[in-house]
C-alpha cells in the first residue's frame, strides 16, 4: 500500500491514553507557586469539570476551552516545566499498550499515522517523543501573551465537532485518499472523524459512540488500561 496517499488517524485519549485534559489541568493548577494560587487554580478546575462532561458530547471545543481558563497567568516558562514534568512522570506511565499496537499495525500496513489529540502541545509534544510507529502530531495550542498563558486556546480546536472538516481539508492537503484510509476515536464527538473514513473502528467507547458504531455496524475493539 502507498505510503503516500493512506493514513490512519489515532484519538490519543481514549486509545493512546485513558486521561485527557482534566486531569492534565488539574495537575497544573495543583503546581502552581503559591498556595492560593493553587487553591483558585485547582477550584477553577472543579467547576470546569461538570461542565465539561455535559458538554464533552456536544461541543467539546467550548468544553476545551472552559477547562484551560485555569492556565491563565501562568508564566509560558512555568508552563513549559509543568507540562514537560507530566508528560515524563504521569502520562509516559499511562500509555496503553494495545494503542500501540494498533499504531504499529498501521504503520505495518504502510499507512501514514497521524496522532490527534485534546491536550496542549505543551504536554503532548514531549509525550510524543516516548512514542514510536507515528508521523505526525496534530494537538491543540495554549495562546501566550507577553510571556503569560491568556487561558485561551489557539484556533483550529481539536476535539470538537468539525474533525470531518478538518479530517477532508488535511486529505486535500496530503493528497490522501479517505476511502482508504482508518480511524480510531473513543467519544461521540469522534463520530464525524469515523463518518468520513474507509475504514472506522471505535476504540473503547463511550455510550454515544458505542451506539452510533453499532448502528453503523462499525468494528468495535475494547481493552483496559
Amino acid at each position: 500500500m502507498n505510503h503516500r496517499n493512506t493514513a490512519a488517524f489515532f484519538r490519543v485519549e481514549g486509545i493512546l491514553l485513558s486521561r485527557g485534559v482534566l486531569a492534565a489541568s488539574a495537575y497544573i493548577a495543583a503546581n502552581a507557586k503559591k498556595f492560593g494560587e493553587r487553591a483558585l487554580r485547582l477550584g477553577l478546575v472543579a467547576l470546569a469539570a461538570p461542565v465539561h462532561g455535559l458538554l464533552g458530547q456536544t461541543d467539546r471545543a467550548l468544553a476545551h476551552r472552559i477547562v484551560h481558563l485555569a492556565f491563565r497567568g501562568i508564566s509560558e516558562d512555568r508552563v513549559a516545566i509543568l507540562a514537560e514534568e507530566y508528560a515524563e512522570d504521569i502520562l509516559k506511565g499511562k500509555l496503553l499498550d494495545q494503542g500501540v499496537e494498533l499504531m504499529k499495525r498501521a504503520r505495518d500496513e504502510g499507512r501514514r499515522v497521524v496522532l490527534l489529540s485534546d491536550g496542549i502541545s505543551a504536554i503532548m509534544e514531549p509525550f510524543a517523543r516516548h512514542l514510536k510507529h507515528h508521523d505526525e502530531l496534530i494537538c491543540n495550542h495554549l495562546e501566550f501573551r507577553d510571556g503569560e498563558a491568556t487561558g485561551k486556546l489557539l484556533e483550529p480546536i481539536i476535539g470538537g465537532a468539525s474533525g470531518g472538516r478538518w479530517l477532508r481539508q488535511y486529505a486535500a492537503e496530503h493528497d490522501i485518499d479517505l476511502a482508504q484510509c482508518s480511524a480510531y476515536g473513543s467519544h461521540g464527538p469522534d463520530m464525524l472523524l469515523l463518518s468520513a473514513v474507509g475504514r472506522p473502528c471505535a476504540v473503547n467507547p463511550d455510550f454515544v459512540l458505542r451506539r452510533s458504531a453499532r448502528d453503523a455496524d462499525w468494528p468495535i475493539i475494547e481493552y483496559h488500561d
